[in-house]
């Protein structure tokens, strides 16, 4: 298995994984997933849908390695010392513009992931799971540092909280999630959930 990652990983080099996904992202935002295909990608990339199925497998591992790798770095990566400045460093890496266009390409997929169950599972490994488990990182480092207790109930829903206010903010408000929106959040949701104080 791993042999055949790496096998699969040295047919292309990073500069063209990275302008292969632009263009998945961009056909995303054009036709949506359902409309998107192997052949379309191949056409606007000018590569062969042989070499697109053996770096990727299929739409679906294509689409959600796409999607994860238009974010910003790594979340565990992020340290500035304190659970509130991690949570702000991160909302602060994607600009409001960037996050109105992230937010309405999600939206587009949601629907397309509960329809799916293959690009469910590729959305499960590839983008969900590794963002949980990254998340989960910082929130351990704050339990070390003492700011959250081992047993707080909400340490469990915080991807969920962050995904909520993504979310509700375009429901509720018909607004897209800002940086400032994100940030009061955070002050006035997440970290009070988790007995962090703000002030």
């Amino acid at each position: 298995m791993t042999e055949t990652a790496t096998v699969r990983r040295s047919r292309i080099t990073p500069e063209r994984e990275a302008e292969l996904y632009r263009a998945v992202l961009d056909l995303l935002r054009e036709v949506g997933y359902d409309a998107l295909t192997m052949d379309a990608v191949a056409t606007r990339t000018r590569s062969s849908k042989a070499t697109l199925y053996r770096q990727w497998g299929g739409k679906a591992e294509l689409v959600a390695k796409a999607i994860r790798s238009n974010k910003p770095g790594n979340i565990a990566d992020v340290d500035t010392g304190s659970l509130r400045g991690d949570l702000h460093t991160l909302v602060r890496r994607e600009d409001d513009c960037t996050m109105e266009q992230n937010a309405a390409l999600m939206r587009g997929l949601i629907m397309a992931v509960h329809a799916n169950p293959e690009l469910l599972q590729a959305f499960r490994e590839f983008l969900v799971d590794p963002e949980m488990a990254e998340f989960h990182n910082v929130i351990r480092r704050a339990v070390d540092r003492g700011e959250v207790r081992a047993d707080n109930p909400a340490i469990g829903y915080v991807v969920h909280m962050m995904l909520g206010a993504f979310v509700t903010r375009t429901l509720l408000d018909e607004l897209p999630p800002t940086q400032e929106f994100l940030r009061s959040y955070i002050d006035a949701v997440i970290l009070p959930a988790l007995g962090v104080r703000t002030h």
